[in-house]
């Protein structure tokens, strides 16, 4: 196993979903840090078509109310993009700023939002705080547009502040009342009725006659403040900073705790998370150029095998492997379902606080879910990418050790520790399974693809 190539497979499992083999190999002779940039610029690839998808799946141009399936679309993206962080920096900004459709009740909404994440996930944060205040989905959400000059609603500015800026204990209750005055008249364009598609789309409107224009005193500085110039004086805060490179470092490094418990527990690595707030705070949150920087740091090169697998990197990365998902059948709904089934159900997180993350993916039912369906996906040797696996490692081992090396090798490559590699060793010496064994290719490929369901059936493969 090259260590250059392990590194390539190690940034696109964070900066993506994974990869096959061959475009691992692919990447490997471009460079690493050349991969990054090709990552970071997702404008030099073909976008997705999604009118191929729509021309399928016409509900889904208005999705509206239908039940449990607004998500498709994006989960089509995400397997067929050639952009993947593009789509990973969606599912970033989707689990800070967690907004749901058992409130908005609206998936089209939520789903603008997400197009709005995919076009600003990697520009100013500026940007995109303020394109977020005034996304109706969160208006909706938030009761923004219950916020009137003379009947003050807190609920957007308690969690502007609490948990998609500085987090809690940066701030006074004061602050909260005087941060959601600023953003009174704050509201979008009235409901008009159903069509049958669906509802018609809200927009941002901004009412003058029903914004409080009286003095406010928030954060130390006094005046009449609009929602911009509160957006401009929290990013001032050294404690945004702190808060948005933590989210970073658990997101794309290693995991952290939850984030209520953030004020009373430190980061696992403080230099690393406050060298991204160095960095945001220098590069006026661009947000690109923060992640340029975190790809190329020795602690992200250093911290492979540190993440549990979100149940999107599970379908998604999963599905890109074995191929032949590139059609919009309607195979596209169960595995939308089966991310809702493993604890992720997107455009609709539990609560604003989005989804718990790292070992609380895994729970008794969730492991289940996971295993049988990587199982069942590695187990269908007619999906190309399966296929050209199983026929790489039939090639490239004569031994049951060299094939279990193989087939970690290929699917990774992993990390296994040797107890778990004798048990594997076990099973390929148990059952014959090897390359020239004088079975029949059929046989042969039954078997190895047995061996990479006990493969992705091990609690290493849960990392990534």
């Amino acid at each position: 196993m090259s260590s250059d190539l392990a590194m390539i497979a190690h940034l696109m499992r964070r900066a993506g979903f994974g990869a096959s083999r061959e475009e691992l190999e692919r990447r490997l002779a471009v460079g690493y840090e050349e991969t990054v940039e090709d990552l970071l610029h997702p404008e030099w690839q073909e976008p997705v078509d999604i009118y191929e998808f729509l021309r399928y799946h016409h509900l889904q141009w208005k999705p509206g109310t239908l039940g449990g399936i607004g998500q498709v679309s994006w989960v089509w993206r995400m397997i067929n993009t050639n952009a993947p962080l593009q789509e990973k920096m969606c599912l970033f900004w989707h689990q800070i700023f967690a907004t749901g459709v058992s409130k908005v009740d609206h998936y089209d909404e939520i789903t603008d939002m997400i197009d709005m994440f995919r076009e600003k996930g990697m520009g100013k944060y500026r940007d995109l705080l303020l394109a977020v205040a005034k996304n109706p989905a969160m208006l909706f959400w938030l009761d923004n547009n219950e916020n009137h000059a003379t009947a003050v609603n807190e609920n957007w500015g308690r969690e502007l502040l609490e948990l998609f800026s500085m987090g809690v204990s940066n701030y006074t209750e004061d602050d909260v009342r005087e941060c959601s005055r600023a953003f009174t008249g704050w509201t979008m364009t009235p409901k008009l009725p159903r069509f049958h598609m669906g509802r018609w789309d809200w927009y941002f409107e901004y009412r003058e006659d029903d914004h409080d224009h009286g003095d406010k005193t928030f954060l130390g500085e006094t005046g009449d403040f609009n929602g911009e110039d509160i957006i401009d004086i929290i990013l001032k805060q050294p404690a945004t900073a702190r808060f948005v490179a933590r989210h970073l470092y658990n997101f794309f490094v290693a995991d952290e705790v939850q984030v209520p418990a953030w004020p009373v527990t430190p980061p696992g690595d403080p230099e690393s998370v406050d060298f991204l707030a160095n960095a945001l705070m220098e590069t006026d949150y661009d947000i690109r150029a923060v992640l340029r920087m975190l790809f190329n740091s020795d602690f992200f090169k250093a911290a492979q095998f540190r993440k549990v697998k979100n149940p999107t990197e599970v379908v998604i990365s999963t599905l890109r492997m074995a191929g032949d998902a590139e059609l919009p059948t309607p195979d596209i709904y169960a595995w939308a379902n089966h991310i809702t089934y493993m604890g992720q159900e997107l455009l609709n997180p539990p609560s604003v606080e989005g989804w718990h993350s790292g070992v609380e993916w895994i729970n008794s039912g969730a492991l289940m879910k996971r295993t049988n369906f990587v199982a069942d996906m590695v187990n269908e040797t007619d999906r190309p990418g399966i296929r050209r696996l199983i026929e790489r490692a039939q090639a490239e081992s004569t031994t049951p050790e060299a094939l279990v090396d193989a087939c970690l090798d290929l699917m990774g490559p992993l990390q296994f520790n040797e107890s778990t590699r004798a048990e594997l060793v076990a099973h390929a010496v148990q059952n014959g399974v090897c390359g020239g064994n004088g079975k029949s290719n059929a046989e042969s490929a039954r078997e190895i693809a047995e061996l990479l369901q006990l493969i992705v059936s091990t609690r290493e493969y849960m990392f990534a």
